[in-house]
């Protein structure tokens, strides 16, 4: 009890790092009718949402997925980090309650856009350009939700924006259900006011196809997953770019390979590239490829193209070679064709169609120099076939974790004993600033 105490005095002195939901900040949230008054000032605040999107896929939410799965390690010595690693994470951890405020800022900004495009009609914003940004803004509210569903469940729904600390005390947590719901209708929202139009880099009627066929694969809607992700496969301009390197070599950004990917440039970095290279490349090299996925991905049968994903430093020291740009404006591969080849191999499986799901399974596998699976009528194989593809196809984006508790395979495959850690305990600030506020079940506060 006196160590809460304490921690609640710590609050009080610090109360930006333990306010309700979400950190406002005035000077970069732009909230409020009187701010969003013409097409100039939404396209502003809509920025400002895809700002707070690229904050959060930079370091703190990749941190979680990248950690707690079993392709990266950390080199690092703070202890916390380590805690994702050893499936021992604490409330009290940084990196998730940084992770927490950083997607509901997002969620605030997207709020700030919705809220006023959709409630004044007498904005001086053409019926077409009101539909594209709001339509965007609800694609990265969804987004928004659908991460912290992945890490937390079902979490506190703020669809209003916020406008102070404390503002969104006593809204109670909302079921997982509830939460993919919401995510679902922002989806749906945004695919009826978007444009079917090919830009990798904003959110349009194709990324918001890609992103509901991913919905629907961890919701277990096979066919719906298949019927979104045949959008995306038939669409000629995605392909598998050949070899696998080739959409991210040569300092290449939003190829043919690309549905979405967060750009960074010379005034925006991305702090991706820090923590994989090595000391001699100007970076820390905390997160690194483990040694069983060097094997791997250095194994012909089972690398291919995709060994050129690592590099070695002058000490002999395996890096992460994705994030190699300097200055460090690489992009964050949100989605990419691949994905969905591998979305709708994976639903195929569960519906028993094992030639198509070998089909898309192969394709990728050409495309890496492997070697073609041969047919086979055993759903357990095929699905182990599909999650050892994701594990390489995606070993530096933010898959592994996440396919791995969606599957239900998470606790065999990386020796957790406790079911209770395939959720991640909500941050104790967060429950400290608002009693309603409830914990995830196993966690002590």
């Amino acid at each position: 009890m006196q160590r809460h105490y304490l921690l609640y005095i710590v609050c009080l002195l610090l109360s930006s790092s333990c306010s309700s939901f979400l950190e406002v900040d005035p000077k970069t949230s732009i909230s409020g009718e009187n701010v969003i008054n013409d097409q100039t000032s939404a396209e502003a605040a809509l920025n400002g949402a895809y700002v707070a999107l690229r904050d959060y896929y930079s370091v703190n939410f990749q941190s979680i997925a990248y950690l707690s799965g079993d392709n990266v390690e950390w080199t690092g010595s703070q202890s916390q980090i380590q805690e994702f690693i050893n499936h021992r994470v604490n409330a009290e951890n940084s990196t998730i309650a940084s992770t927490w405020n950083g997607i509901y800022q997002a969620v605030n900004r997207a709020n700030n856009v919705i809220k006023v495009l959709r409630d004044n009609q007498e904005l001086d914003i053409a019926a077409e350009d009101r539909g594209r940004i709001l339509g965007q803004a609800y694609a990265i509210r969804a987004l928004s939700y659908f991460d912290l569903a992945r890490i937390w469940g079902g979490v506190p729904l703020i669809l209003e924006p916020t406008e102070r600390v404390g503002q969104n005390a006593g809204i109670e947590r909302s079921s997982r259900d509830e939460t993919f719901a919401q995510i679902l209708s922002d989806l749906s929202a945004a695919e009826e006011l978007l444009g079917e139009t090919t830009d990798r880099f904003i959110f349009t009627k194709k990324t918001v196809w890609a992103l509901k066929a991913r919905f629907y694969l961890y919701t277990e809607q096979w066919a719906e997953a298949i019927s979104y992700a045949n959008r995306l496969v038939s669409d000629t301009n995605y392909e598998l770019l050949n070899p696998y390197y080739s959409f991210f070599k040569n300092n290449v950004t939003g190829t043919r390979e690309s549905v979405f990917e967060l750009y960074y440039n010379a005034n925006e970095l991305n702090p991706h590239r820090g923590q994989w290279q090595p000391q001699t490349n100007g970076g820390t090299r905390q997160w690194a490829p483990n040694a069983a996925l060097v094997a791997l991905l250095t194994a012909p049968e089972t690398g291919g193209a995709r060994s050129e994903l690592i590099a070695r430093d002058n000490q002999n020291r395996w890096y992460g070679n994705l994030y190699y740009r300097s200055p460090a404006t690489d992009p964050t591969y949100i989605i990419r064709i691949a994905e969905l080849y591998l979305i709708r191999a994976e639903a195929s499986a569960r519906i028993n169609d094992y030639q198509q799901a070998t089909a898309d399974l192969n394709a990728l596998r050409r495309r890496a120099l492997l070697s073609s699976r041969t047919n086979s009528e055993n759903q357990a194989e095929i699905l182990l076939w599909i999650e050892n593809e994701r594990r390489l196809e995606f070993a530096f984006e933010a898959h592994r974790w996440f396919d791995l508790v969606r599957t239900g395979r998470a606790q065999q495959v990386l020796g957790i004993n406790e079911s209770f850690r395939l959720l991640l305990p909500i941050p104790y600030s967060q429950i400290l600033a608002d009693p309603s506020l409830t914990q995830n079940p196993g966690y002590s506060f």
